[in-house]
């Protein structure tokens, strides 16, 4: 297992609660006044951590629709990276992670190396798939330089293969097993698994054919709840948790710190 996440979390397996921004200045739903968007992600920021989480992770969601990496603007960048800053410093005990849409994970580190954060999520390590905002390649290669080159080697990547919300035709000839090792091979901290959107649990089989094939820690990223963590929890390292914290799924809505306690709850007696 990952010597980085084992220092981080210890023998628990992470609970790690997402804090959806509102969109954010650049991005077509961009509505709000700045003052605003920042209290909604603390308000979240505390019902998470109130609730229990062993981490949090931030992420541009309601930027829609996402621009491919390169294409990421610097105000997405600032904004983000100030909330972040925001967060941490309320609550610098908490592991706090970054992802930035879509796939924008030299921006997610670079915004981690300044804020402290201690991780990332990037959805496409390597392989390539395309999504809806169009073809996504492999970050890895160039990510894991970049990294290097600004000292950051002590924040981790988490991967995701295979996933969500994306055509995965193109590499259809490869097994998920295969894919999992390829995150393993990239240097990624953990691995991450998810059904095929947003509020869909991956199928616990898929899970423990993956869980098996590789050597680092296994989380699921999407789906998992209280009425199934009986059949998934065991399988995993661990879980990045949404929608699932909010009230019937809506992500438009504020984190719910009860669901939160009930699922930290849960997943604890087993």
């Amino acid at each position: 297992m990952s010597s980085k996440f084992e220092t981080l979390f210890g023998n628990r397996k992470p609970v790690i609660g997402m804090i959806h921004l509102k969109a954010l200045p650049g991005s077509p739903g961009h509505a709000e006044k700045l003052d605003k968007i920042f209290d909604s992600a603390l308000r979240d920021a505390d019902s998470l951590v109130e609730g229990g989480v062993s981490a949090i992770q931030v992420e541009n969601q309601f930027d829609t629709p996402y621009f491919l990496p390169d294409d990421i603007g610097p105000e997405t960048v600032a904004f983000i990276t100030v909330i972040a800053d925001r967060i941490k410093k309320n609550y610098p005990d908490t592991p706090l992670g970054i992802n930035v849409h879509l796939n924008g994970a030299k921006q997610a580190i670079a915004i981690a190396k300044a804020t402290g954060a201690e991780f990332i999520r990037c959805f496409n390590l390597m392989n390539a798939y395309i999504s809806a905002s169009g073809y996504i390649g492999a970050s890895a290669p160039e990510l894991m330089r970049y990294k290097k080159s600004i000292a950051a080697e002590d924040i981790m990547v988490f991967g995701d293969f295979q996933v969500k919300h994306g055509s995965h035709s193109i590499t259809i000839d490869r097994t998920l097993e295969e894919k999992a090792h390829d995150i393993q091979i990239a240097k990624a901290d953990a691995a991450i698994l998810t059904g095929v959107s947003t509020g869909v649990a991956p199928d616990a089989e898929n899970v423990t054919r993956v869980k098996k094939s590789i050597s680092i820690p296994l989380l699921v990223g999407s789906g998992i709840t209280k009425r199934n963590s009986t059949e998934l929890w065991p399988l995993i390292d661990g879980a990045i948790i949404g929608s699932g914290f909010k009230p019937n799924g809506d992500l438009t809505a504020p984190i719910d710190k009860d669901l939160v306690k009930e699922f930290v709850k849960t997943v604890k007696l087993l």
